[in-house]
């Protein structure tokens, strides 16, 4: 169990860290437990785990201001697990830091692949500065090389064909890519592509959304890489 990945579970429920407890090593992961903030920041500082799964509602403190102040220093991939069911509340973790984020209750399958994809994301930020995105989805295969400005697809036929992007729908992939698989808001995405004069035009980012996906999916209205989640933004997938 070595080499398994160490998942910290920050959660005040004696139930839910007990399933959890329970649930992760039979998947190959080793199960560590905080029931508040301040055991939680002990964890994380002296012995970093791979995946934090995050509580908002901690008896001493907030848990958006766990991941603001770990995010100070750490890019420890964070999946929220909260009974907060509201976008407002999804919208400032993700914006706070998080990688992901899950409303309680939860399926133990979705919960799974979710920790899947914050360890290839971690995996690949890790990786050599520059290394191609290289995605798989039903057959389907997505490249795009930031370093060469260079965007392809194949589809399962084989045979790659270059897909041209304007200067602005490639900036928008490439903060995507750059984040791939993490949930990234529209705040975040405008910000980071239009500025923050226009954080507020999200009309504006589905129009390129929109126009990316009729260059990148099979399927625009279907679509594989380039998903919605509703109220807060959109998520780059990273293959089967």
């Amino acid at each position: 169990m070595s080499d398994a990945a160490r998942i910290l579970v920050v959660e005040d429920d004696g139930s839910i860290r007990r399933f959890l407890r329970a649930t992760l090593p039979l998947h190959g992961y080793v199960a560590e437990e905080a029931a508040t903030m301040q055991q939680a920041m002990v964890a994380v500082t002296s012995h970093p785990p791979d995946v934090v799964l995050l509580d908002l509602g901690l008896p001493d403190g907030d848990g958006i201001e766990f991941i603001r102040t770990v995010r100070g220093w750490s890019s420890v991939p964070i999946l929220v697990l909260s009974a907060r069911e509201q976008e407002r509340d999804k919208v400032a973790a993700l914006d706070a830091g998080a990688d992901d984020y899950l409303t309680k209750p939860f399926g133990v399958d979705e919960l799974l692949a979710r920790i899947r994809v914050a360890l290839r994301h971690a995996v690949r930020a890790a990786s050599e500065e520059g290394a191609p995105f290289v995605s798989e989805i039903g057959g389907e295969r997505l490249v795009v090389d930031l370093v060469a400005r260079r965007v392809e697809r194949a589809g399962a036929g084989g045979g790659s064909v270059a897909v041209p992007l304007t200067p602005t729908e490639f900036r928008l992939l490439a903060v995507l890519v750059r984040h791939a698989g993490k949930v990234l808001t529209h705040t975040l995405l405008l910000r980071e592509v239009w500025g923050r004069a226009h954080e507020g035009d999200v009309a504006y980012l589905r129009v390129y959304v929109r126009q990316l996906r009729q260059k990148l999916e099979p399927l625009p209205a279907e679509p594989r890489w380039l998903v919605t989640e509703l109220g807060v933004g959109y998520r780059l997938c990273t293959g089967d």
